[in-house]
């Protein structure tokens, strides 16, 4: 299983996790994802072993957990609180994961047969999707396909 290696833009937080699925194939266009990036989107997120997630400088992380439909989220987002760099998302309901954001990955990551664009509901008008063969890569929210499942329908999935 590969271990992806990852670090904040300021340097003061690193880290490592083991990932059985390391194709940075979904781009996620949701306001929490585009927000926090600061960006027209999308966020990608990797899947990681939670059990083999190492962190060096974790006295400089923070949490952030967003309010959905006017309740937080069980959601914490990792960001470096120096830079604002956000770096992972855990999720209580799924314990033994831990999603990176493929952009703070400095491993070299393997390029996606394909992309899948996520959240499309909430994509601003301003912002351009790739027209790609939608019927199979557009969701307006999320698909019922997991990480794992994409990985293991394309073969990539490593153990």
């Amino acid at each position: 299983m590969p271990t992806l290696k990852g670090s904040c833009h300021c340097g003061a937080v690193r880290f490592s996790v083991e990932s059985h699925g390391c194709y940075p194939y979904m781009k996620c266009y949701c306001s929490i994802c585009r927000k926090t990036a600061g960006s027209t989107g999308p966020a990608i997120n990797l899947g990681g072993d939670a059990a083999t997630l190492q962190v060096e400088g974790a006295e400089h992380l923070s949490i952030y957990r967003a309010t959905i439909d006017g309740k937080k989220s069980p959601a914490e987002r990792r960001f470096c609180k120096h830079c604002g760099t956000h770096l992972w998302v855990y999720a209580p309901r799924w314990p033994e994961l831990v999603h990176p954001f493929a952009g703070v990955i400095d491993s070299a990551l393997p390029r996606p047969p394909e992309t899948v664009h996520i959240m499309l509901n909430h994509v601003p008008s301003w912002v351009d999707v790739p027209d790609e063969d939608s019927a199979n890569h557009h969701f307006p929210e999320y698909p019922e396909r997991s990480i794992e499942d994409w990985h293991r329908k394309h073969g990539l999935w490593e153990d």
